[in-house]
């Protein structure tokens, strides 16, 4: 009997193939980032992603048996994300994001923004204006944003924007399988060049923000993803000052610039001490998400020039 034959023997229900997924991943000192922080929580989702199962699946789930090709399944997605270091989305071709289920794979980064927790507040209190009703995700990638946008606020109409077909590609899959399509609209286009003329009630970004040290010192698990989707430039800040320089031109007068730069915050604030970012303490973690109303963009023009 060979080592495969014999752990297949060992697993027989899901909870056995969950246990053995942690521990496999505790002994090989992965890094967790994209959407787990600990071994159990990564195997869970490894385990109940692979077999197709509900991460919200009743924990009796945890002694059903598992059947000879689930074990192949789940053996071959583990070995993969410790030697390859591929993140289980990736692997399993899905993520959570806002408490919706996305379709994820390498044409976008994996969601895992901490603006998931403004939209499931619907912006409150930080959007000054009654009800947003028109929308813009600028660096879209899959749609998360957006399209949690979308589900949350129903009354909102939405445009998906990135410069990656790839990843618009992904987008609308995503907008199709949220049966979201008639609310939503994807659009190619470099910033806001195929927007012009149009004004949004809110406009949310989580685009490219990584700087070049920290691009190079990333675990090798984000080198799985697009590149264009990290990097910016060598102080990470070339994707958010065309943002925060072109925004106002596409804000309504009481709309709201909402926009996530992770570890540059620090040389955000340096590179514009004049500008007054409201910067969000978010109770689930996270950080570098950054509120600034239409009208203190405009103020603050002269800052961006």
């Amino acid at each position: 009997m060979n080592e495969q034959q014999k752990l297949k023997h060992q697993l027989d229900t899901v909870g056995d193939c969950i246990r053995w997924a942690r521990e496999c991943f505790e002994a090989a000192d992965l890094f967790y980032g994209h959407g787990t922080d600990n071994a159990w929580d990564e195997a869970l989702h490894l385990v109940l992603g692979g077999l197709r199962l509900s991460l919200e699946a009743d924990p009796s789930i945890l002694d059903c048996v598992v059947a000879d090709n689930e074990k192949e399944r789940v053996i071959e997605l583990a070995r993969r994300r410790v030697d390859e270091r591929i993140p289980v989305p990736y692997l399993t071709g899905r993520a959570w994001f806002a408490g919706l289920e996305f379709l994820i794979d390498t044409r976008a980064i994996i969601p895992r923004s901490p603006i998931a927790e403004l939209i499931e507040t619907e912006f409150v209190p930080w959007y000054p204006g009654v009800n947003p009703r028109r929308v813009l995700d600028m660096c879209c990638g899959s749609g998360c944003i957006g399209l949690a946008i979308a589900a949350w606020l129903p009354e909102v109409s939405v445009d998906l924007l990135d410069i990656s077909e790839e990843a618009l590609g992904l987008a609308a899959e995503n907008a199709q399988r949220l049966d979201l399509e008639q609310r939503v609209t994807v659009i190619e286009s470099d910033m806001f060049a195929a927007v012009r003329g149009k004004q949004y009630d809110l406009i949310v970004t989580n685009p490219p923000y990584v700087d070049v040290n920290d691009l190079q010192a990333m675990p090798a698990e984000y080198r799985h993803e697009p590149a264009l989707a990290l990097g910016s430039g060598s102080d990470g800040l070339e994707a958010i000052t065309i943002i925060l320089q072109q925004a106002p031109h596409f804000l309504a007068p009481d709309g709201l610039l909402v926009a996530e730069v992770g570890n540059s915050w620090e040389a955000l604030e340096e590179a514009f001490p004049d500008v007054p970012f409201t910067w969000i303490e978010l109770e689930r973690g996270g950080h570098g998400v950054f509120v600034l109303t239409a009208q203190e963009l405009l103020q603050s023009g002269a800052s961006f020039a």
